[in-house]
């Protein structure tokens, strides 16, 4: 393997390992409502149980350093109640951590029986908006859509809430359109995609 090779999966490995520290310590916010940054080194070692010795401190450091991203993403923001300073979970931060539990689920949703409709997603964003298009493109393909054409993408599922958590986390809006269809022309390859009958 190239050297080039390995520099990019351990890079991808440091990216991977900072989202997971930033949805732990978001999560962690999310369900205590007000967490002292203190309280946030706890919930980091209990989502990595098998970090052990020094590198727990690094790992504590690197969580305040997730606070500090989240900050700045505007997903959470400091509080202060009798003289103490606390973490608080914003309307942006909880869309973000919806989306995140949404995508855990993802694959439990093919079990569920089809009824029979297809649900599309058709969306029309301004080349200016390029970054959110592509952004778009990504969370289709993570929640299991096939993509039709570039901007239609087609689903068996029920996923008005999570269309509806993704506009709102884009700031997308009427750019999107949700589509349910009784039939679709030539869907035999769909179905197969699908694994349905």
């Amino acid at each position: 393997m190239s050297t080039g090779g390995n520099k990019m999966e351990i890079e991808s490995g440091k990216r991977r390992r900072k989202n997971a520290i930033q949805q732990t310590v978001l999560a962690a916010v999310g369900m205590a409502g007000l967490l002292t940054v203190a309280a946030v080194a706890p919930n980091i070692f209990q989502a990595f149980p098998r970090i052990i010795g020094k590198q727990r401190y690094k790992l504590a450091f690197q969580a305040r350093t997730a606070v500090q991203r989240l900050v700045i993403k505007g997903h959470v923001q400091w509080v202060e109640t009798s003289g103490k300073k606390y973490l608080e979970i914003t309307e942006s931060g909880q869309r973000a951590l919806d989306l995140s539990i949404a995508r855990a689920s993802a694959p439990a949703r093919k079990k569920r029986r089809w009824d029979r409709r297809w649900r599309m997603v058709i969306f029309d964003i301004p080349e200016r908006r390029r970054a959110v298009r592509e952004r778009l493109r990504i969370l289709m393909h993570e929640f299991g859509f096939l993509r039709l054409q570039n901007s239609v993408w087609i689903s068996p599922d029920d996923c008005e809430e999570l269309i509806a958590l993704i506009k709102a986390d884009l700031k997308v809006g009427k750019d999107i359109l949700y589509v349910i269809a009784d039939s679709i022309e030539n869907d035999t390859w769909i179905k197969k995609h699908f694994e349905l009958s």
